[in-house]
């Protein structure tokens, strides 16, 4: 019997449809309801989200959107649907049938996760496009194709890409994006800012309950310990970039952005950092953002344009935004060959 196709989910976190206040409710709605996002008991969360976030926030966040959106529309969504062709350009039918699901918004998880079951796939790789892992992206998006693997009848055997922080795939492919915007700008300072985490996810996450913020230096290496640890993850891709580019201990630092509410998230905070920096003399900063596959709000317009004025305001005179990897040849190149290594034999 002739095998099916083997089918390559790859997933993101999403986008709205629009970059209007209706879309953009909708679509927080479902991204803020996920209790691995806003991890708080339902009734909280559920109040938290009628009554504070979606009366006002979807407002801004559409006017936020409509700063980046383009003529093809949101530019996560462009950019990967532009990695899912060329990922599938490079691995073709019929050995290989490639999907694109976001874990909220469109295209779903469900209908990607449906269209390679109706194409025969009994062999199912899942590649988040997260690179180091957290409850609330990675986590709650295995949860989802875990429980539509588990409902079909005939359920599938699936594999999954697991977090390539440090693989030099992926290092490699950051460091050929960064390199020319570098070598042309030449930045005083490198600034690598990754979205940002509740500490109390990270304490969640800790196996042994006594090593997470217990040390200043509790992220400085990847242990048993610490080995799902998303800021200790962030650090190791931030070193391993560092490393890969010739950067000196004091041309890059490393900061976290995006958070929200009035509880601890992890630090340092991007916004803090950076006028920070500016009263110490840095004048042309250079900001990646390590945590991103593809660019979207965070890095257009809370980095492109947000921590650039801001950067402004503070005294600085020029920020760049690195592009991330998006569809650009070293990222299509290493996924295809993660996506080959960890869905094994073809035959």
């Amino acid at each position: 019997m002739t095998p099916g196709p083997i089918g390559v989910l790859l997933s993101n976190l999403g986008t709205p449809d629009a970059p209007r206040p209706p879309e953009v409710r909708r679509y927080l709605r479902q991204f803020l309801s996920d209790p691995r996002v806003v991890d708080l008991p339902m009734p909280l969360r559920s109040a938290l989200l009628e009554l504070v976030i979606l009366p006002s926030r979807p407002r801004t966040s559409a006017s936020a959107y409509a700063k980046i959106w383009t003529d093809a529309g949101s530019p996560l969504l462009t950019y990967s649907t532009a990695l899912r062709d060329a990922v599938a350009a490079a691995l073709p039918e019929p050995t290989w049938k490639i999907a694109l699901g976001m874990r909220y918004g469109q295209p779903s998880l469900d209908g990607a996760f449906e269209s390679l079951v109706q194409a025969g796939c009994t062999r199912i790789l899942v590649a988040p496009l997260y690179p180091q892992y957290a409850a609330s992206s990675t986590g709650s998006t295995l949860e989802v194709v875990y429980g539509l693997a588990g409902k079909a009848w005939n359920t599938p055997s699936l594999s999954v890409v697991p977090p390539f922080y440090e693989d030099a795939r992926f290092i490699g492919a950051f460091a050929a994006v960064a390199r020319s915007v570098l070598a042309e700008f030449q930045p005083d300072h490198v600034l690598m800012s990754f979205h940002g985490l509740p500490e109390r996810h990270l304490r969640k996450g800790d196996v042994s309950g006594a090593h997470c913020f217990a040390s200043p230096s509790c992220c400085d290496t990847i242990t048993t310990v610490n080995a799902t640890c998303y800021r200790a993850q962030s650090h190791a891709t931030a070193r391993a970039i560092a490393a890969q580019l010739g950067l000196e201990a004091d041309r890059w630092s490393l900061s976290f952005q995006s958070r929200l509410g009035r509880t601890p998230w992890i630090q340092p905070y991007t916004d803090v950092v950076l006028p920070e920096l500016a009263k110490r003399g840095i004048r042309r900063i250079a900001v990646m953002c390590p945590a991103f596959t593809a660019d979207c709000l965070e890095t257009l317009e809370e980095i492109g344009i947000r921590a650039k004025e801001d950067w402004h305001a503070a005294g600085g005179e020029e920020l760049v935004l690195v592009p991330s990897l998006n569809a650009t040849a070293p990222w299509v190149d290493a996924v295809v060959s993660m996506v080959r290594e960890y869905a094994g034999p073809t035959t």
